[in-house]
């Protein structure tokens, strides 16, 4: 998050251990005790509310987001009715349809959700996911052609299609098509029975933040709606479309969707219905994660997601999807399994990328380029968006990583909070030197000839000049200051009210002021996890504290040193043995 002008200082730490300048990120105190005096809640979620922007009207539904609330009427995205009634139609008429998707986690929950829904309405469905590597994304005519020849009369493509107009003209005549995507086009619409899409430049709804998935799910109600209208449910229930919520939710979340608004409730009522676990899949993978306490979003973003996307990285393009379509619990156990062992080898695959990458992008950042653009032989495409995201977190530059393979490089990039990486990205391929590129402001896709690698990065760095005034390292805002006998699970507690944490909605980091680290050792996986014990100052309090990710760096130093530091972290309460504690998750430290 960019310092805010005036920002103040936090602690007087202007370079942490990690390179960052701590401040204080700060609300309207009056808001703040104002809705806590309305609601009757504590001052601290009052003003963790009004740091986040949220008025006394609107706390309400923000910590208590409900459908009934915040649910729009579907009709309100362009092509909305077009949509419901052409599906309505065919399942009125028990027509075969294509489900066309993508290879990620929002493609693998739309398709699910969609083929699950249009099976339960009556049509036949089929559903295809390109290979990543042989297809890439989006729809391609031999594929559509394929469909069309086994019989489909409606093609529908979830999570892409907006940008596909050549592609699908491979279905004129043969079969209709409806797009449910979210995801911007320079051109025009494809001309197709129906395009809904929130981000087209003629959608008035405002909805722009939601995931496919969300737009699936809203062109299920959409075309539920229309068949009651229909009288088609006359002698037969209505389909759960709450039960869809689960997958709803995980697209959200992994998709990095801002949790605010209706987002925020797709994703709350999403996990009570996760929490279930009564979709064979999921429930599967959760028990392959060891997620045995309720899920959160966290569960979703770290354990859930990691695995669906690893195979549609490195592996079969449409596993995850038919792992959520999966009923049977010992076939959904076998895939989940399958899908944990290629995620490992993901793992593996991305920190011999990483290693290489960085190397070089160290190499780029002494020298002063604006933007990051590394490129290695044989990377494999489907880990280089984790490293170049990698990077961006470490150096505070939009940071661009390829494969190489053929002569032809193909890689991903992530940006930075006021950096447009996209924009960029569009504007170099629309100069000739990229083959294919396109993306929003914090991430991009590219690829380009071998021989275009240095002008290519040149365009980039003058395009982006202005990445080079930003700090070596990203601030840290800070929520409040914790002593170590302070930090309980009543304040843990408190502070998970705003829960569900993610994009938009981030998880407040506060700071443990004087912390003395008794003992520090490590645990987990080749060490990369660091346990430590805390006391306050004059000994008092006990706190446990964990670290992530560290198995060198100065954080890790500063840790296994021991003595007194401030740590900024996260403080959660959690559950062990039918016990509750609180913990704190260190991100960064400071010395005193």
């Amino acid at each position: 998050m960019p310092a805010p002008p005036g920002a103040e200082v936090a602690l007087g730490v202007a370079r942490s251990v990690l390179g960052r300048r701590w401040i204080w990120r700060q609300g309207d105190a009056r808001i703040g005790l104002g809705i806590a005096q309305r609601l009757a809640l504590p001052e601290l979620v009052g003003r963790l509310l009004a740091a986040r922007g949220v008025g006394v009207e609107a706390a309400s539904d923000f910590l208590e987001p409900t459908l009934r609330a915040l649910l729009p009427d579907p009709s309100t995205l362009r092509d909305m009715d077009a949509a419901a009634a052409r599906l309505a139609d065919a399942a009125q008429a028990g027509e075969s349809v294509a489900v066309y998707g993508d290879y990620d986690v929002d493609g693998a929950c739309s398709g699910a959700l969609t083929v699950r829904l249009l099976r339960e309405l009556g049509c036949r469905v089929v559903h295809y996911v390109p290979d990543r590597l042989n297809e890439g994304y989006g729809p391609n005519p031999a594929a559509i052609a394929t469909l069309c020849a086994r019989g489909a009369t409606l093609i529908v493509t979830v999570d892409c299609g907006i940008a596909a107009e050549v592609a699908l003209e491979a279905a004129r005549g043969r079969a209709d098509v409806v797009i449910l995507d979210h995801h911007k086009a320079e051109g025009p619409v494809p001309l197709v029975r129906a395009a809904v899409n929130p981000n087209r430049l003629d959608c008035t709804s405002g909805l722009g933040h939601l995931c496919a998935a969300g737009v699936a799910f809203l062109a299920g109600i959409a075309t539920v709606r229309e068949l009651r209208r229909r009288g088609a449910f006359a002698t037969r229930p209505e389909p759960k479309l709450l039960d869809l919520l689960d997958l709803v939710a995980l697209a959200t979340v992994c998709d990095v969707m801002p949790l605010t608004g209706l987002n925020r409730a797709l994703v709350a009522q999403g996990l009570k219905v996760m929490a279930r676990r009564s979709r064979a899949g999921i429930a599967a993978l959760l028990e392959v994660a060891m997620a045995k306490d309720a899920p959160t979003a966290h569960t979703l973003g770290f354990l859930l997601g990691p695995r669906i996307n690893a195979s549609g990285r490195i592996d079969e393009s449409d596993l995850g999807l038919r792992l959520l379509l999966e009923d049977d619990p010992i076939e959904a156990r076998a895939m989940a399994e399958r899908l944990d062992v290629v995620n490992k080898r993901r793992q593996d695959v991305e920190a011999d990328v990483l290693t290489a990458a960085m190397t070089e992008a160290e190499r780029q950042a002494q020298r002063g380029h604006p933007v990051l653009l590394v490129v290695g032989q044989g990377w494999h495409p489907g880990v280089v968006g984790i490293v170049a995201g990698r990077m961006k977190e470490k150096y505070n530059r939009p940071a661009c990583v390829a494969g190489l393979s053929e002569g032809l490089a193909k890689g991903s990039g992530r940006s930075v909070p006021g950096v447009d990486l996209g924009a960029a990205i569009i504007a170099a391929r629309q100069a000739g030197l990229l083959a294919t590129g396109g993306g929003h402001a914090m991430a991009a896709g590219f690829s380009f000839p071998a021989e275009k690698e240095g002008e290519f990065h040149a365009f980039l760095d003058e395009r982006l000049a202005h990445a080079a005034n930003l700090p070596g390292a990203a601030d840290l805002a800070l929520e409040g200051a914790l002593t170590v006998p302070g930090a309980t699970v009543e304040v843990a507690s408190q502070i998970t009210r705003l829960a569900p944490f993610g994009a938009g909605n981030e998880e407040p980091v506060f700071v443990l002021s004087r912390a003395r680290v008794v003992r520090a050792d490590r645990v987990g996986k080749e060490g990369g996890t660091i346990r430590a014990f805390l006391e306050g100052e004059g000994g008092s309090g006990r706190l446990k504290a964990i670290c992530f990710r560290a198995k060198e760096g100065p954080l890790a130093a500063a840790l296994l040193g021991g003595g007194t530091l401030h740590l900024a972290g996260h403080l959660r309460a959690e559950s062990w043995n039918d016990s509750v504690t609180a913990g704190f998750h260190v991100v960064d430290a400071a010395p005193v």
